[in-house]
């Protein structure tokens, strides 16, 4: 099958993020094993996802993973000029949602097994397709976890988001989670009466403030723009009506961490502080959102040299963005990003990626294939 229609069909399956994908992991099972791929489907203990895993060449043999994600954002932002779910070719461009964040980097791994599938490989080709990236790589980590069972350790990972097919050495790390603080509700004429929640929640955000400009003063990394870490309050909601003692607040918060900090570490003087409101009688709640540590593959690493190669390019220091490929390292893993399209393409209307980055991302997967062949 070319690129194109395999993207298309791809894009018609509406793998949004937190939803069953059933659907997407059985058709690209069935195109693997057509191609005498070892393939195993990996569910999630959520029940109703799952990650998916395949092999072409001597799994015994150290090879290289592509991996990408399978889910997608909603598309419930206007104006989409047509079905975001049904591929629309406009020129070049190739519009719907997850072209290039990253549907298109599947489809061309997914081109180009024929041809690496006819090359004797003495090291293995592996691809790692996972669900519920985009709600903070909340999938990969369970295949991660499953690969010393299906193969031997990987040489390197490339995670194929849209970096223009240039490939990306480091990104920091996230740590995400949701507060929740109830007291106790009453009429605003007695506050001595009740536990006014949104005010116990100004505390908590005056010390998140208080530790987002801490940060500014380093460590630095001249790599990241911000060159520092980062720490934001991003949703407050909370009370009904100006006259009742508001009896429940809730804010989520994130923590952007450069390489060699641990992102759930910015957010622990946050978690005390919240602790601490329990002694006056407030009902606290912390929900971790996600949770991934930086990224940072130094410049002479062998995975390095060969996207160097593969591409033509020498590989980007940093960018503040993250992904999967933190993960892959913190496994022992070395990784490193490049796929197709534009990163400022994604999570907006009309998403496109244009048919020459897919035919230059499939030419750059075929050429690695002649790197792993005996």
């Amino acid at each position: 099958m070319k690129t194109e229609e395999i993207l298309a069909r791809l894009i018609a399956f509406p793998s949004v993020v937190g939803t069953a994908n059933h659907d997407i992991v059985d058709w690209i099972r069935t195109y693997l094993t057509g191609l005498g791929a070892q393939v195993s489907v990996l569910p999630g203990p959520e029940g109703d996802r799952s990650n998916l895993f395949a092999s072409i060449g001597p799994a015994d043999q150290r090879g290289i993973i592509l991996s990408g994600h399978m889910d997608v954002v909603p598309a419930a932002e206007p104006p989409w000029s047509s079905d975001p779910f049904s591929l629309r070719r406009e020129g070049e461009r190739l519009y719907g949602r997850g072209t290039s964040d990253m549907k298109g980097f599947l489809a061309c791994a997914l081109a180009a097994l024929p041809t690496l599938a006819s090359l004797p490989l003495s090291r293995p080709l592996h691809l790692a397709f996972s669900y519920d990236e985009e709600a903070g790589c909340r999938g990969v980590p369970h295949l991660i976890s499953r690969l010393p069972d299906l193969c031997a350790k990987p040489q390197g990972c490339i995670v194929g988001e849209p970096s223009g097919l240039r490939a990306i050495r480091a990104h920091k790390g996230k740590a995400a989670a949701r507060i929740e603080i109830v007291g106790r509700a009453g009429h605003s004429s007695r506050p001595d009466l009740g536990l006014n929640a949104i005010h116990a929640m100004a505390e908590i955000v005056a010390e998140a403030v208080c530790s987002a400009d801490a940060l500014t003063k380093g460590p630095f990394d001249g790599n990241f723009e911000p060159p520092y870490s980062s720490l934001q309050v991003g949703t407050i909601a909370g009370g009904q009506a100006v006259n009742i003692i508001p009896e429940r607040c809730t804010i989520e918060l994130e923590a952007r961490a450069v390489a060699g900090v641990d992102p759930s570490s910015l957010l622990s003087d946050i978690e005390t502080k919240l602790e601490s409101l329990t002694e006056r009688g407030f009902k606290t709640r912390w929900e971790t959102l996600s949770a991934y540590p930086a990224l940072s593959l130094k410049e002479n690493a062998p995975l390095a040299v060969l996207l160097r190669d593969l591409t033509g390019q020498e590989p980007l220091p940093a960018v503040s963005y993250g992904t999967e490929a933190g993960l892959y390292q913190a496994a022992g893993i070395d990784a490193i990003i490049c796929g197709p399209g534009d990163i400022a393409r994604a999570h907006k209307a009309n998403e496109y990626i244009e048919s020459g980055e897919l035919a230059a991302c499939r030419t750059m997967i075929e050429a690695l294939g002649q790197r792993l062949r005996a």
